[in-house]
């Protein structure tokens, strides 16, 4: 019988970690929720862990990130959804305190979707899945 991992890894905390401070992303919002006052209309990327599964064997978390990229207008959400997944991509070898990232692959996206808690929102939303070994 397997046990849970022991350093199971914050995977929101360390995609923001990666996300932040880049100059790619300057002057975006970048976080695991949206600030207080957010209307969808600002630069922003919002990082959320939608699935995936720890391989116990290898010490391993596969998590699906999703990002909602939003933007002054739908062209810069674009720019800032490539931009932002373009980081993620390349992240393979990262290595945070006991984790490394060891692959980084798109699942879906980026794709245009309306976002019917910001009415006034540019959004597009990409899912990228991880892979963190953990020690």
């Amino acid at each position: 019988m397997s046990s849970a991992p022991s350093t199971f890894p914050d995977v929101e905390a360390i995609v923001v970690d990666l996300l932040s401070d880049r100059p790619e992303l300057a002057g975006a919002i970048v976080d695991e929720s949206p600030p207080p006052g957010f209307d969808g209309t600002q630069r922003a990327v919002i990082v959320s862990r939608r699935g995936g599964a720890w391989v116990d064997d290898l010490h391993v978390d596969r998590p699906m990130i999703e990002l909602e990229v939003y933007g002054p207008d739908k062209t810069a959400a674009h720019v800032l959804a490539n931009a932002a997944r373009a980081v993620l991509l390349r992240c393979a070898g990262t290595v945070l305190g006991t984790s490394v990232i060891t692959d980084a692959a798109e699942a879906d996206g980026p794709r245009w979707l309306p976002d019917y808690v910001y009415t006034a929102a540019n959004r597009y939303l990409c899912v990228i899945q991880l892979s963190v070994r953990t020690s």
